[in-house]
C-alpha cells in the first residue's frame, strides 16, 4: 500500500496532476504554445548555435504552429484535450524556445491574450535564467497576483565542464541568482535537468538533484538526453561516442533522484517525448508509458518514496 502523502494513486512521488487537483479542485490540462520567440543562445546575444541537444523547434515539438496566432493554437490543442478530459481547467504553457526574451509590451500582449480565455487558471513560462530582465521580473510579480504563474528555468546540470560542452552559455550562479529572485517574488519555480548528458556519471546526476534541493525549488522536470537528427549533439555522438543510458540505468537513476528530492517538490516530468522520426538514440524513449511504469515498479520494489533519503 502506498502511504506517500502527496498522492492518491499508485505513484510514490508528488505528481503534477495531484498538485493541480488539490489546488484547483479539478483536472488541469497544460496547453503547449509556440509564441514565435527566439533565444539569446541563437541570435548571438550570449551565443550561437543553441544548446547542442536542442531541436529545430526549440523544444516545442508539441507546441502549436508558430504561424498561427496564439488563440488558434490554444483552441486547436484544447479540442484534443477536451476529448480526453471534458470540463477541465487550463494552463497556457509557453514552451518553445525562450519565452521571456522579448520587449515587455510583446510579452504582455502574448501572455494576457491567453489569460483572457475562459477557464484558463494560470500560465507556465519556459525560459532561461539569463533572459529575465528586472523590468520583466516586476511584471511577472504582478502577473502572479492575478493568476497562478509558473516559471520554468533550464539548468540541465550543475557541472561546469558539461555546461560548457552543451553550449548553455550561462553559469550556475546565473541560475541560482534567478531562482532566488523569483522565489523572493513568491513565483512558483520549476527547474529542468537532463540525465545522460555526455560523459556525466551517475554521481554527477545525483549531485545536480542534491543542489536543487538546497535551492528550495517548487517543481522539477527530469529528462533523458535525446540525440536528435541535425543537431550538434548528433555530430558529437558520432565523432566522440559517449555512453547512452539504458532504460534500466535511467530508471535506477531517476528513482535515486526521487529519493533525494524534498517531498514537497512537484515532479512535473520524469522522461522525454522526442519525435520518433527525429530520434537517433535512445530508442527506448519512444515507449514513454513503459518508462514511467518501470519507475513505479522500481519504487515499489524498493519500498521507497520521494524524499526518503533526504537528511
Amino acid at each position: 500500500m502506498n502511504n506517500f502523502k502527496f498522492s492518491n494513486t499508485n505513484k510514490r512521488y508528488y505528481t503534477l496532476d495531484y498538485f493541480y487537483k488539490q489546488k484547483f479542485g479539478s483536472k488541469v490540462a497544460k496547453i503547449s504554445l509556440n509564441a514565435g520567440f527566439t533565444c539569446p543562445n541563437l541570435d548571438g546575444k550570449v551565443g550561437t548555435g543553441g544548446c547542442i541537444y536542442c531541436s529545430k523547434s526549440g523544444s516545442g515539438e508539441y507546441a502549436g504552429n508558430s504561424s498561427d496566432d496564439l488563440i488558434k493554437q490554444f483552441n486547436d490543442v484544447k479540442k484534443v484535450m477536451d476529448n480526453k478530459w471534458p470540463n477541465s481547467k487550463y494552463i497556457g504553457y509557453f514552451q518553445a524556445r525562450t519565452n521571456t526574451y522579448a520587449d515587455l509590451d510583446i510579452l504582455k500582449e502574448k501572455y494576457e491574450s491567453i489569460l483572457n480565455i475562459d477557464n484558463v487558471v494560470g500560465l507556465s513560462i519556459s525560459t532561461r535564467p539569463d533572459s529575465i530582465t528586472d523590468e520583466c521580473l516586476n511584471y511577472l510579480e504582478n502577473l502572479n497576483k492575478k493568476t497562478f504563474l509558473t516559471v520554468e528555468l533550464g539548468l540541465q546540470t550543475i557541472h561546469p565542464h558539461t555546461t560548457k560542452l552543451i553550449n548553455r552559455c550561462h553559469d550556475l550562479k546565473c541560475f541560482e541568482d534567478m531562482v532566488k529572485k523569483l522565489k523572493q517574488k513568491h513565483i512558483f519555480v520549476v527547474a529542468h535537468i537532463i540525465n545522460g548528458l555526455p560523459y556525466e556519471t551517475k554521481e554527477m546526476m545525483l549531485e545536480t538533484v542534491k543542489y536543487l534541493n538546497k535551492l528550495k525549488i517548487d517543481g522539477i522536470k527530469i529528462h533523458m538526453l535525446s540525440i536528435l537528427k541535425d543537431t550538434p549533439l548528433e555530430k558529437l555522438y558520432y565523432k566522440k561516442p559517449f555512453h547512452i543510458l539504458t532504460k534500466e540505468e535511467y530508471v535506477n537513476i531517476v528513482c535515486d533522484q526521487l529519493e533525494l528530492l524534498n517531498e514537497n517538490i512537484v515532479i512535473q516530468r520524469l522522461t522525454g517525448d522526442p519525435v520518433v522520426t527525429d530520434l537517433i538514440e535512445p530508442k527506448w524513449l519512444i515507449k514513454k508509458v513503459s518508462v514511467l511504469n518501470d519507475i513505479d515498479k522500481e519504487m515499489v520494489k524498493r519500498d521507497t518514496y520521494q524524499g526518503k533519503m533526504v537528511d
